[in-house]
């Protein structure tokens, strides 16, 4: 069996017509059938994930209701802001890969049993060995291990696994739609899912902020209709970098802005988060924008080689530090209460300068990263060797042969 961390990374799908498909700037940087750019942007984007749950979960954000907010607080929003990108990016990504598959029952057994592999097993060690917080051991946290995806677990698994259901569905339809007609159609999803509730001054009872499979579809079309058609704005060099960058801005200027209309008003307290929330259009035009600035980055060499041959495994990564054996637990033991008490010290006057709990919180942030990033694409490797070491024993018994036979006979009636 494949590592199923590749299966967000759809190494079949990626071998697809690639020869035809080559973004600018990506020949040099193939290797055994990836696009190395594209890789570097999914370990990218798995990095700016571990930011965002360091941060927030380690109470490193202070709080937006709150007067003043001192130089170590405020980068601590801009770092947030450049980084919630990236569960959008992510999605754009397996999008981009995944519209010119076909649906494959195995690749979704596969992946179910990925995750369940991880919230099981992490689960239940977090909670026997006592390092599990703000988690209760009970009746729920069990169906919630051992029914992952329809318990949500890991709302990003769920939303993906919920789209691939779909994909027999979707994936013909946005394989076949002329470009006008496809056009309209991702306008239209937009709309509804994205412009409505960035422009509106409420909170409409729809909106998902993007934790959905609903989002994910509207994503998914996106991605598609760039594979399918490009967008031309993004395919002038730095285009795409500088969307990125200015609608980052955007999203720490706005949340700024609603924070100071919520101090001086009192009003619109709901809304103080908005610009963050991954269904908001500035973070999803910063995200194509980061797209299209990889897809013009050229990557070769070893570093090429090096990236391609761990990006297969960066779902381990969010599979390991985002369950609930450890969801709450790690940001402690990599030294974010430290980080806080610093920013505090430094609020009081007691201790530090502003260049140095800056300093600290950045240094903090990346050791982090390092840390779980390294942890996370170490263990998933391993689980793999498991995996494929299982199939094996497994495959001398002729009961799994014959299962394997069945699943495949399905896989070939979608091709």
């Amino acid at each position: 069996m494949h590592s199923l961390g590749m299966e967000m990374g759809m190494p079949e799908e990626r071998s697809t017509n690639i020869s035809a498909l080559k973004s600018p700037g990506t020949g040099a940087g193939m290797t055994a059938g990836r696009q190395a750019n594209l890789e570097l942007l999914r370990c990218a984007a798995m990095m700016m994930v571990i930011v965002l749950h360091y941060l927030g979960k380690g109470n490193l954000l202070a709080e937006l209701t709150e007067p003043g907010l001192s130089p170590a607080e405020a980068a601590a929003w801009l770092l947030e802001s450049f980084c919630v990108v990236a569960v959008n990016v992510y999605m754009f990504i397996s999008g981009y890969f995944l519209c010119t598959s076909s649906f494959k029952l195995s690749r979704l057994i596969r992946l179910w049993l990925q995750v369940w592999m991880y919230s099981v097993a992490v689960g239940l060690m977090g909670a026997i060995t006592g390092v599990m917080e703000e988690t209760a051991f009970d009746t729920h946290f069990l169906l919630t291990l051992f029914f992952p995806v329809s318990m949500n677990h890991y709302w990003f698994m769920t939303a993906y696994i919920f789209l691939y259901v779909l994909l027999p569905l979707i994936g013909e339809a946005l394989k076949r739609m002329p470009k006008q007609a496809m056009q309209a159609a991702v306008l239209i999803l937009f709309f509804v899912f994205s412009v409505q509730k960035s422009l509106l001054p409420v909170r409409l009872e729809t909106d998902g902020q993007g934790y959905d499979c609903l989002w994910y579809l509207c994503v998914f079309a996106a991605a598609a209709y760039v594979r399918r058609f490009g967008v031309p704005f993004l395919e002038k060099k730095g285009r795409g970098a500088a969307l990125y960058v200015l609608c980052c801005l955007g999203i720490f200027g706005g949340t700024l802005a609603l924070r100071q209309i919520w101090l001086s008003r009192g009003s619109l307290g709901r809304m103080l988060t908005m610009c963050l929330e991954y269904n908001h259009i500035l973070p999803f035009l910063a995200a194509a924008g980061l797209f299209g600035a990889f897809r013009r980055l050229k990557v070769t060499g070893r570093f090429a080689a090096f990236v391609c041959r761990i990006s297969p495994y960066t779902l381990g990564v969010y599979l390991l530090h985002e369950n609930l054996g450890l969801r709450y637990s790690w940001q402690k033991w990599l030294g974010a209460d430290q980080v806080r008490a610093a920013i505090e010290l430094a609020e009081s006057g007691s201790a530090g300068g502003g260049i140095t709990v800056l300093g600290t919180l950045l240094l903090g942030t990346a050791a982090a990263v390092i840390c779980v990033f390294s942890a996370g694409i170490l263990i998933e490797m391993l689980r793999t060797l498991l995996v494929r070491g299982l199939d094996w024993a497994l495959s001398l018994t002729a009961p799994y042969r014959r299962l394997k036979q069945m699943v495949l006979r399905v896989d070939e009636w979608f091709r």
